[in-house]
């Protein structure tokens, strides 16, 4: 059987950028503590990839799973006065992807995205590989620069 390949794999592929991938099996829950518990990891290693809408434009959030998006913060980091969540419903639309396998790579559109800050203390942080059960282990810096994302402050 091929190798199953996401849109951010290809991208990060085609860069030639490191990365490892990991698989897990999507039964019994798909939020990220269980993600992270299926991966024999840490919470504070994996990371979710949140979408919001601000006055006029998306951004992209980059948080631990077991943490909470502080928007106050978020909002200050992207320079705009609030931001709130998407719904559910309009990940796909926004984005490419479906809830659960929405990596901060290769979305169908480049949105500014912040990291928490967290990450950058860390070798290598887990992200969604782009589908539900496939995680990429990549250094925060790295992703960073692959996607222009900055670091901040944004959990509580």
């Amino acid at each position: 059987m091929a190798e199953v390949k996401t849109n951010a794999m290809r991208m990060l592929d085609r860069a030639k950028t490191a990365y490892v991938l990991h698989t897990y099996s999507p039964d019994e829950g798909i939020d990220g503590i269980s993600v992270a518990r299926k991966l024999g990891q840490p919470e504070e290693r994996v990371y979710k990839t949140l979408v919001t809408k601000g006055k006029s434009t998306h951004f992209v959030f980059v948080i631990p799973v077991a943490a909470e998006l502080d928007l106050k913060a978020a909002a200050k980091a992207v320079g705009e006065k609030a931001v709130e969540m998407i719904a559910v419903k309009d990940i796909n639309k926004v984005t490419g992807y479906i809830r659960g396998g929405c990596s901060p790579v290769g979305m169908k559109k480049a949105f500014l995205t912040v990291i928490d800050e967290t990450a950058k203390s860390l070798p290598a942080i887990f992200v969604s590989g782009g589908r539900i059960g496939l995680q990429m282990e990549i250094d925060p810096t790295v992703l960073a620069a692959f996607i222009g994302a900055d670091f901040a402050p944004i959990i509580h």
